[in-house]
Formats: structure tokens, sequence, C-alpha cells
């Protein structure tokens, strides 16, 4: 793998604010020197979406059905999800079921739904031999009490937990996911676990287009003069990575380096699909 190759582990190239833009936002990533992004689906509705991305594009993709997804599914999207993984199987860009998980952040969910849409897909993981991708928003508790029942390894996505947390999941063998939120300077908590986790323990993403690093953000006064919220785009990693490898007083190539081996170890298809994979 050459130095300075960076993989987003977690892009939404899928999402409607990136519209007829899709091709030019993946040319710049690659320009910018992202060798790679993961896909994830989030419902039943998009699994054709991103998997045609993928190819188009050379990346890679997950399938699964979100948190914040789960009021709008069926019982039915689990089987169609099961299919789909049964399906494809064969197919060496689809690396992980995702994106699953819990949300008690986001107000008015159904907190048992949740739990039963992210039990069962954990086991639809286990049994296709897949890792996952997880949602981590204030229930990594109950996250991990599944995970030791459906023993599954893989990214834990945007993780914003405490210590005790992340040394939980790290134990389990997964991996943590950081993006734009460790370039504020306010994100003491992450920015602290970015310092301080084990090199091993670090993907990059950038949860595009979501999730801005601090130089995209646009603050509630600037929005309400007119001005719009930055898109965020896989282009902004190898930035978003500088800041985490100044974090940890490392070169930025030696981050890249080391996190793209640790997104292979989380997600094994992937290293077959790098450009000087041998």
């Amino acid at each position: 793998m050459g130095t300075g190759m960076w993989i987003d582990t977690h892009c939404h190239l899928d999402a409607a604010e990136f519209g007829a833009d899709t091709a030019r936002v993946r040319a710049r990533a690659a320009q910018a020197g992202v060798a790679h992004c993961v896909l994830p689906a989030v419902a039943v509705t998009n699994f054709g979406t991103v998997r045609e991305l993928a190819h188009q594009h050379g990346d890679s993709y997950a399938l699964g059905i979100h948190p914040l997804c789960t009021p709008a599914a069926a019982d039915a999207d689990l089987a169609w999800l099961d299919n789909a993984l049964s399906a494809h199987r064969d197919d060496p860009r689809l690396v992980a079921v995702g994106e699953i998980g819990l949300d008690y952040f986001v107000p008015g969910l159904d907190a048992a739904r949740q739990e039963h849409f992210y039990r069962e897909q954990l086991a639809l993981a286990q049994r296709h031999g897949l890792p996952v991708l997880l949602h981590v928003r204030r229930s990594a508790d109950q996250l991990l009490k599944h995970l030791r029942r459906i023993p599954v390894t893989g990214i834990a996505h945007a993780f914003n937990g405490s210590d005790q947390q992340a040394a939980a999941f790290v134990d389990l063998g997964f991996k943590l996911g950081f993006g734009g939120t460790v370039t504020y300077e306010r994100s003491l908590q992450i920015r602290r676990l970015a310092r301080q986790l084990p090199l091993d323990a670090l993907v990059l993403e950038t949860d595009a287009p979501d999730i801005p690093p601090h130089w995209l953000y646009k603050t509630a006064e600037e929005r309400a003069a007119g001005a719009p919220q930055g898109r965020n785009e896989p282009a902004e990693l190898p930035a978003i990575g500088a800041e985490l490898a100044a974090l940890r007083g490392m070169a930025p190539q030696e981050l890249a380096l080391a996190t793209t081996a640790n997104a292979c170890a989380a997600l094994p298809r992937l290293r077959a699909l790098l450009p000087d994979a041998r």
C-alpha cells in the first residue's frame, strides 16, 4: 500500500445532497488521495444505489437498515436484507452489514423497535460472515450488551463515548471511526480519545455529506443570514487525517498507512479492492 493512501470508511455518496454531482465529488476525493470509500446503505430502498455506485467508482458498500429508518421500515425488510446478502454474497465489493445500530439522541423513536432491528441485523451479519458498521449515538452500552450476545466485529462509526466504552469496543475487536468532529477544538473527549487510543484502533471517515470539519461549518447566525451549511465530501478526509495526525504527533503519511491497514483488518474484503493490492 502506497503512502498517503486514505480510506473513507463511511461515506453516503448516494445522499440527495450530492445529486447529479456524485461523479465530480468522487473524482475530487481521488485527486486528494482518497483511494477508496465505503458506502453504507440506510434502508432497503437504497440497497441497489449503493451497490451500483460502489461498482461504478471502484468502491465498496454495506447493506443494512439505519436506526433512524426503523420507523418507516417493515419487518419484511429484514428478510429483504437477508436475501440481498445471499444474492450478493460473491460480490467482493459487499464488505459489511450497515449502517445499523441504535440512536437514543433523536426524540420520538421506538427504542424497542430499534433494538429489534439491531439485534436481528447482528444475527444476519454473523450468519453471513460479515462485519458491521455501527451507528453509535448515546447508545454505546446497549450496543455493547447485544454484541456480547451476538459476537461480530467491525467499525463503531462516529464514536463519541467514554474511555470505558471505547475500551469495551476495542476489546471486542472493533475499530473506532473518527471524522470531522476531531477537528473542533471544543470536542475535548473525542480529541483526547483520538490522541490516546492505540493506533491500531483508529479508522478514518467523513460521514459525508454530514459531520463537516470545522473549516466547512457555518454557525446558526451565518445560516440565518442565508449561508448554506458546508457540504462535507470525501475529499476532506486527508485534511481531517492531517489534524488527527498532528494530535498524535505523527506524519500524515504514517497515519494514512496505519488507518488503511486498520480498515482492512476491520473489513477484510477491502484489501483485495485497493489499487495496489497484491
